[in-house]
């Protein structure tokens, strides 16, 4: 097998030079269509947005989030620019969040308002009650002094973070030299993502991946699937797990594919999304398959 030597973001950038107007990534449950070009527009900006905030090369970037629009887009950004992206697993509490984000040293902590029965919001509030004291841009956290922002993934505003729109336009602001300086100091033996074990035998251990760990795992994955651009995936299983993450969205981006994610697993969104947008291949695991099987709508 050949390995490549591309940075996650230089594979995004090498489809966008040769198949610009590709549909890249469709949302069928919100009508939500970008093609490769207008994908990688919004990754720059949001990309520009981060380093006026303060992210750099290495700075880590926890995202806890199902799987939305953005938590694409960020993690196409923070490899664009080098930092270190931390999944966290949208099944965490408040105690296991402190872990990871002390663990990891989180810089900047992204996050949805909540999954299940989980107030990702509040939690954050009760962990850094300086959120609601302190204004943006001066964060000081006492119980996490690497903790500098965060940025809620949603129109809303909530105290003390910045929110998508807010940075999209200090993005849109913020000088594309300051985005070419950036990339041109990432390269393919950097660190790109941080995912933690599940624990089992111990605390979580923090596994430290490359963009060459990443790109080329994803690459044999879509390899031995036999993907390519006339292939349509559907993504749902999550996206803060490697298999969401690597053996679905980097394997796809390595091929040159159009993605189809659902925010979380459903048998009737699921099938859905495969009658609709027809999708050629997804992943899953046993107990995914037999509850689309057994649905009604099969």
């Amino acid at each position: 097998m050949e390995l490549i030597d591309y940075t996650l973001g230089g594979i995004l950038e090498k489809w966008v030079r040769e198949q610009p107007d590709h549909e890249f990534m469709i949302y069928p449950d919100r009508g939500l269509r970008f093609s490769y070009k207008e994908f990688d527009e919004r990754v720059d900006i949001f990309a520009k947005g981060l380093l006026a905030i303060g992210v750099r090369k290495g700075s880590k970037v926890g995202v806890w989030a199902k799987n939305v629009p953005d938590w694409m887009t960020l993690m196409f950004a923070t490899a664009k620019i080098g930092a270190v992206l931390v999944t966290v697993n949208t099944n965490y509490k408040a105690a296991e969040l402190e872990y990871i984000m002390k663990n990891a040293d989180i810089h900047t902590m992204c996050m949805v308002n909540g999954y299940r029965d989980s107030d990702y919001v509040q939690i954050l509030y009760d962990l850094v009650p300086e959120l609601k004291t302190l204004p943006r841009g001066h964060l000081h956290s006492e119980r996490f002094p690497e903790l500098r922002n965060v940025v809620y993934i949603g129109q809303e505003k909530q105290r003390g973070m910045y929110n998508t729109s807010e940075l999209m336009t200090l993005g849109s602001l913020t000088d594309d030299a300051m985005l070419s300086e950036a990339k041109a100091q990432v390269g393919c033996h950097d660190e790109i993502n941080m995912q933690y074990t599940s624990g089992t035998t111990g605390f979580p251990k923090g596994v430290m991946l490359t963009h060459y760990n990443v790109v080329n795992n994803g690459k044999a994955i879509g390899d031995c699937m036999d993907l390519s651009t006339e292939d349509r995936m559907m993504i749902q299983v999550p996206m803060f797990h490697c298999f969401g993450m690597v053996l679905a969205m980097t394997a796809s981006v390595t091929h040159g594919v159009t993605m189809s994610p659902i925010p979380a697993f459903s048998p009737r969104l699921g099938l859905d999304c495969i009658n609709k947008e027809k999708i050629t291949c997804f992943h899953g695991v046993p107990t995914m398959f037999i509850a689309m099987l057994n649905h009604e709508n099969f």
